[in-house]
């Protein structure tokens, strides 16, 4: 079969070479997979055979129909992997991306498959050496730019070997180059707000040659002070400093301080000592108790969720920080939050989404749900809200976040329910059975 140019084919006939690369993935029997472009299947032979949980992205109807005759035990997606719902990947769970891609759509789709939140846990990529030595480059090289930094935030990039033209059919004019992807550990860089990072590393290398200072002038920074404990000069410019300083620059100009403490920002022991109102199962008050005496004695009380949704109609999810004492880095509502003593739920409804997402909006009650295990012994009041972001999403409580449809939610909670938190599963349910 020919490739055809238009779309930038460039068939691997090295069979060793795709063993090698598919080897690299770390894929085990049980892992879902996805491959982009997958050709004439070079890949996709030695992918099957480490997991069969597994599917193709092929634009190309002829190679599609090739490859469904080939793999007919493999799901074949028709379409352009730039148009790909990334979203629809949480219901499979952590997958495993791999592919040869085509020059001109790489950087599209290395975008799309990193954006947060993310359901990947590694990918491996064959892509033009420019673009590779862009990725991995190290800071004050010519190679280092907004590209390495933006996907370097949240994700490690090792570069694994070069390879010639004559590897590939037709060999392309240029080499090309091996890249793994994975997550970096939460603990490798701090925590910042990464729309206002992209924000400032866009800002600070649309004119790389000219003195950060200058680009960043319209922030009115103390830059004297910022300079002086980032450890560099007042003359410093975009490509000198590291991720760690970028990350750095990004705090102080979001907090006035260059590191931030997740697990200690909220104060643990002010937090446990919350007093609540204990009530009983017709939800009246029957006296007070702080936070840590009502969890741990599974004593009744009362909370709020909120989903938010976009024009869309998408919902907004939130991922629980690391550092919750309650389903941590599990899925849930937009905002939720326990309605502390004296207080009612409509006033603390749209007080839990300014402090939670950093936004104010009109909140509507959806319904009730009556406390029990599952909902963490909490009455739980549920109201809506319509708001397209962006929102500010406190590390100490938040995790990520993203919008997605209700289908996809609804897909996501059938294959894996266990991805969320209790609480958010009887809100949801709540929701459907309302029909809204």
């Amino acid at each position: 079969m020919q490739p055809t140019k238009s779309l930038g084919q460039n068939f691997l006939h090295d069979q060793n070479l795709a063993e090698w690369i598919v080897a690299q993935s770390g894929l085990e029997p049980g892992d879902a997979w996805v491959e982009l472009g997958p050709g004439l299947g070079a890949l996709t032979e030695f992918a099957l055979a480490k997991s069969p949980h597994g599917f193709a992205i092929e634009k190309d109807g002829r190679l599609a129909e090739f490859l469904k005759e080939r793999f007919p035990a493999l799901e074949i997606l028709h379409a352009d992997a730039t148009d790909f719902d990334v979203r629809d990947l949480f219901a499979r769970g952590p997958v495993k991306v791999l592919g040869n891609l085509p020059y001109y759509i790489s950087s599209q789709i290395l975008f799309e498959f990193t954006a947060e939140p993310s359901p990947v846990s590694s990918m491996i990529f064959t892509l033009q050496r420019e673009l590779a030595e862009r990725l991995s480059a190290e800071p004050r090289t010519k190679e280092y730019g907004a590209l390495t930094l933006l996907i370097g935030r949240r994700w490690q990039i090792k570069y694994l070997r070069t390879l010639p033209g004559s590897v590939f059919f037709p060999a392309p004019k240029v080499e090309s180059a091996i890249i793994r992807i994975s997550p970096r550990p939460p603990d490798q860089v701090p925590p910042c707000d990464g729309p206002r990072f992209t924000t400032l590393v866009k800002q600070g290398f649309s004119q790389r040659r000219k003195q950060l200072r200058k680009m960043l002038a319209s922030y009115a920074l103390d830059w004297t002070r910022l300079t002086t404990e980032l450890g560099v000069p007042e003359t410093v410019r975009a490509e000198e400093l590291s991720l760690d300083q970028w990350i750095e620059l990004t705090n102080f100009v979001t907090h006035g301080a260059i590191s931030r403490n997740p697990a200690g920002a909220t104060g643990a022991q002010d937090v446990h000592g919350e007093i609540f109102d204990v009530v009983d199962a017709e939800d009246q008050v029957l006296q007070t108790a702080t936070r840590h005496a009502v969890h741990t004695g599974k004593l009744l009380h009362r909370a709020v969720h909120i989903f938010v949704f976009n024009r869309q109609g998408e919902l907004f999810l939130q991922r629980r920080s690391r550092w919750k004492d309650m389903h941590p880095l599990k899925w849930d509502s937009s905002a939720a939050g326990h309605v502390n003593s004296g207080q009612h739920y409509d006033e603390t409804a749209p007080r839990e989404l300014e402090e939670e997402l950093g936004v104010k909006a009109t909140v509507t009650l959806i319904g009730s749900i009556t406390a029990s295990e599952r909902t963490g012994w909490e009455h739980v009041r549920l109201y809506s809200a319509t708001h397209d972001g962006p929102f500010s999403l406190e590390p100490a409580e938040i995790e990520t976040g993203g919008f997605f449809t209700v289908e996809q939610v609804s897909r996501w909670i059938a294959a894996r329910p266990g991805d969320f938190a209790n609480g958010f599963l009887e809100c949801f349910r709540l929701f459907q059975n309302k029909g809204i």
